[in-house]
């Protein structure tokens, strides 16, 4: 088989990799040919030897099957199947559910364990928890761990169930838009509309997304529905091809609303659910393909595992804190098909607004409260984009009322179209969001980053070192909670290591051994950092201005500091520990700090039973 550039790319320097990591994510996006690379990676480095693959739904167990079956002996394991592992095969194929017994046989004789979907890795949950301790404690020392993702990244705050404990390194092996000039994928093109009407503020978010059973009564309530049929009906018409569309809902009572909407609009249309029985979900998918039924309506299905390259059209009705829901779900309409020259992306849930186009996502195998909390705010992308700098990208809201006395509220950016008419329709009654949201109301992280490299050398240079260097104690024990933060920031940006990593594993580690530090330094001295609801960049600000917020003593003694790092870095490793330095402050922020921690990195029993 004729790889693609990427993937010829990755085998050829797979020896390297695998010599460099045992476990690790390959990323690529949906569509990339990541099942193509885990058949040849078999082929090529492991032939004869003893494989285990491990994805979570039997569908995807079922396009494995077939891709690996080629010329591999492999077996799909049952629920009910006993015995030793790999005898009569090579390839076990299973979910991690699955006979456990002899998948526990299976783990110390793999030479290769390979995981699809990876994000749905939990290294705290009841199924890969077992299978990733077996690996580390019985898995051969020579064999890999590897998961095939497009979107590496969990929406949990909890510290026990981070990618980081399954994976070492993300293996970054191609992006959306090197695939699009490659005609791999194609363009996806964005129509979002904010509806107004919509209200998500009183929904409770501490399980880390919208709970299904507030949303969709809420979605129902709202005017969702009709923006989507709207925009969907006019962008229909402007392919060059017949329309295929997939439609992503909260729920089976939205799902169903919007179907009988698309088929009161004349278009033939069907839905699909994870009840659907899997013969019947696979003679739907399959007209859906050929294009006998136009529009697919699912709730929870779609978004893995499913593969019609002719979809053009994508219709996201699930508003969502979850950058991966909606980064897979946009990917399914980005493969390429002849005749198709872009995908319609129709989003009436703010998804584009709160995390941007899919192919700007980034990912992290680390992540924590705030990344899922600072998606409450649905102009979140938006609101980044608008620095302060000149060259910040400004984007507008359409307030123009309708004939139907909707508003049109397209969102767009500004000096794209001439005399910034809104393109959707065709006049010019817009407000600019980011004003009018207030997303500038804090400090952001440009205006920080300027103030912090600019105030801390000077007020350094004038600063009496002999009395401020000996606060320590004083400004620690009489500190605020805020002050504590401020605090925090500044022992990091000290502490931490400012030499270049080559991965996002050794990144991490260099933070949280830093990290790990700070909370000895503290635990020993009886400090205790209360976790806070958020964290709050002008806090730093502050504490550089001795402000508000942080008093003399504190703020004196945390420029004294900084100071020294200045004097005894170049610019370069300045920088890199300024970008740890903040992560590391969010972090003891959010998670809080006192002789109960018991986190992967760092034990305060352990810690202070050692002293």
């Amino acid at each position: 088989m004729q790889l693609r550039n990427w993937q010829q790319k990755f085998i050829d320097g797979f020896p390297s990799i695998i010599q460099q990591h045992r476990k690790f994510i390959v990323k690529a996006p949906t569509g990339a040919g990541k099942t193509v690379l885990a058949s040849e990676i078999v082929e090529r480095f492991y032939k004869g030897k003893k494989i285990i693959v491990l994805c979570h739904r039997l569908v995807l167990l079922e396009q494995l099957e077939k891709a690996l079956a080629e010329k591999h002996i492999v077996r799909k394991l049952k629920v009910s199947d006993t015995g030793k592992a790999f005898e009569g095969y090579d390839i076990l194929l299973t979910t991690s559910m699955r006979a456990k017994d002899v998948l526990a046989d299976a783990i110390p004789k793999a030479d290769l364990i390979i995981v699809d979907e990876a994000h749905r890795v939990s290294p705290n949950g009841t199924g890969y928890k077992r299978i990733i301790d077996d690996f580390n404690e019985h898995g051969k020392a020579e064999a890999q761990f590897i998961g095939l993702t497009a979107s590496p990244e969990r929406r949990t705050g909890d510290q026990r169930d981070q990618l980081n404990l399954a994976f070492d390194a993300i293996i970054d092996c191609a992006n959306i838009e090197d695939l699009i000039a490659e005609g791999v994928l194609v363009q996806p093109v964005y129509r979002t509309h904010f509806v107004h009407d919509l209200e998500l503020d009183s929904i409770d978010i501490s399980s880390g997304d919208f709970p299904v059973a507030q949303l969709a009564p809420a979605i129902i309530k709202s005017s969702m529905i009709d923006y989507a049929m709207w925009s969907y009906n006019e962008e229909r018409l402007k392919l060059s091809t017949n329309p295929i569309s997939a439609w992503f809902c909260a729920d089976v009572s939205v799902a169903e609303a919007t179907l009988r909407s698309i088929r009161h609009a004349g278009i033939e249309a069907a839905l699909v659910t994870a009840q659907t029985p899997i013969k019947e979900r696979m003679d739907l998918l399959a007209r859906h393909e050929t294009g006998e039924i136009e529009a697919m309506v699912s709730v929870g299905v779609l978004a893995e595992g499913w593969d019609n390259p002719h979809c053009n059209i994508i219709v996201h009705l699930r508003p969502t804190l979850s950058k991966v829901l909606w980064g897979q779900s946009v990917g399914r309409g980005l493969r390429s098909a002849p005749g198709k020259e872009k995908c319609v992306v129709i989003d009436v849930s703010s998804n584009w607004c709160t995390f941007g186009p899919v192919e700007k996502l980034e990912w992290s195998l680390w992540s924590h409260r705030r990344s899922y909390m600072q998606f409450m705010n649905r102009f979140n992308w938006i609101g980044l984009q608008q620095d302060g700098e000149e060259s910040g990208d400004i984007y507008l809201l359409c307030k123009n009322e309708l004939p139907n006395k909707m508003r049109c509220s397209h969102v767009y950016k500004k000096n794209a179209y001439e005399n910034d008419t809104c393109p959707v329709c065709g006049t010019y009654a817009a407000t600019d969001i980011y004003k009018e949201q207030k997303l500038d109301n804090t400090l952001n992280e440009s205006g920080l980053h300027r103030l912090f490299f600019e105030r801390v050398p000077k007020v350094y240079e004038e600063m009496n070192l002999s009395v401020w260097t000996r606060m320590g104690d004083t400004a620690w024990k009489t500190a605020t909670a805020k002050e504590q933060v401020f605090l925090a920031f500044c022992m990091a940006f000290q502490e931490v290591s400012g030499q270049p990593t080559a991965t996002e594993s050794d990144y991490w580690d260099a933070a949280l051994a830093t990290e790990a530090r700070i909370r000895g330094y503290l635990v020993e001295n009886k400090i205790q950092i209360v976790k806070q609801g958020d964290f709050d960049l002008e806090l730093i600000a502050d504490g550089m201005l001795a402000g508000r917020h942080i008093r003399t003593v504190q703020a004196h003694y945390g420029i004294s500091l900084c100071g020294t790092v200045f004097e005894d870095h170049s610019p370069a490793e300045s920088e890199r520990k300024y970008q740890k330095a903040i992560k590391i402050a969010e972090r003891l922020s959010i998670l809080g700090c006192s002789s109960q921690d018991n986190l992967p990195y760092f034990k305060a029993a352990e810690h202070l039973a050692s002293l």
